[in-house]
């Protein structure tokens, strides 16, 4: 089984940020150090998301894109404020070889169709942010979280890859953050009815989470806070490039103890012993 681990990187201005439920953003430290240090550690793919682009209508990120793409050499994907085929456009020609969309493909769903057709579907991602209704159900938000879109989640993944995308990134606002593993049930759902692959996002504490969520067929996971926060308490105890931009005043609050530590190297020889192979570590690793 061949699978792909992603570092999730969440950014607001020049800041890698992190919060729960996508609210609460705290900032970590500088993205770019965030990004090569989990390049040289061994992830197959880096994903960039600008969390407040389509809150204030613009996108921000292509400098750090450019940056970056200059430095790493695995895919990346960029999402955030994505609201035309220039906007696309630009982004991949900064260097970004994938982007995800959200907000703009809720309101105007043919433009998943215009932009398969100018970049080519395996280019178009289509993230889905949801939550579990109280029916057992799961509605799609945008803007980060912020804005319900009354669609179901299941049937909006499916009439997604209907109109184009060539992936979806399914992220559950309920565990995102928390440490607590991932909605295997909403993973499992959208895995089920669509055909293309799908990234799981939200929840990971642990890397038996990842795990876990692998074993439902999603091709890949997303992860934030089980790899930043390592990062940063690692940060406490060793003088790096990291330490004096890292952020750590929250992390020892209670809440954040329940994201242990672990580093790309151990998660993939853990995926590796059950079976789940992906990109060979570098030979320094």
């Amino acid at each position: 089984m061949i699978t792909r681990v992603i570092p999730r990187l969440d950014v607001k201005g020049p800041n890698l940020v992190k919060g729960v439920h996508l609210e609460g953003l705290r900032v970590l430290g500088k993205p770019e150090l965030f990004a090569r240090h989990y390049y040289e550690q061994g992830a197959d793919e880096l994903l960039f998301v600008d969390v407040v682009a389509s809150l204030y209508g613009r996108n921000s990120i292509l400098d750090l894109v450019e940056r970056t793409a200059n430095e790493i050499f695995i895919p990346l994907s960029v999402g955030g404020g994505l609201r035309s085929l220039d906007d696309i456009r630009a982004v991949l020609r900064a260097g970004a070889d994938k982007v995800t969309l959200n907000t703009a493909a809720v309101r105007r769903p043919e433009f998943i169709s215009e932009a398969a057709r100018h970049f080519g579907s395996s280019t178009i991602v289509i993230s889905i942010e949801a939550i579990r209704r109280n029916d057992g159900g799961y509605e799609a938000y945008t803007d980060n979280g912020r804005e319900k879109t009354g669609l179901d989640a299941v049937s909006w993944a499916v009439r997604a890859v209907e109109l184009g995308a060539g992936e979806l990134l399914v992220t559950s606002i309920d565990r995102e953050g928390t440490g607590r593993g991932y909605d295997l049930e909403l993973t499992a759902r959208i895995v089920r009815a669509v055909p293309v692959p799908v990234i799981a996002c939200g929840g990971a504490g642990s890397v038996e989470h990842v795990a876990q969520v692998l074993e439902t067929g999603a091709a890949a996971a997303a992860l934030a806070s089980l790899l930043h926060y390592n990062v940063a308490r690692r940060s406490r105890a060793e003088r790096s490039e990291f330490s004096p931009h890292i952020n750590l005043a929250h992390l020892d609050q209670p809440g954040f103890a329940k994201v242990q530590d672990a580093e790309l190297p151990e998660l993939k020889a853990h995926l590796a012993a059950r079976g789940m192979a992906s990109r060979p570590l570098p030979a320094h690793v």
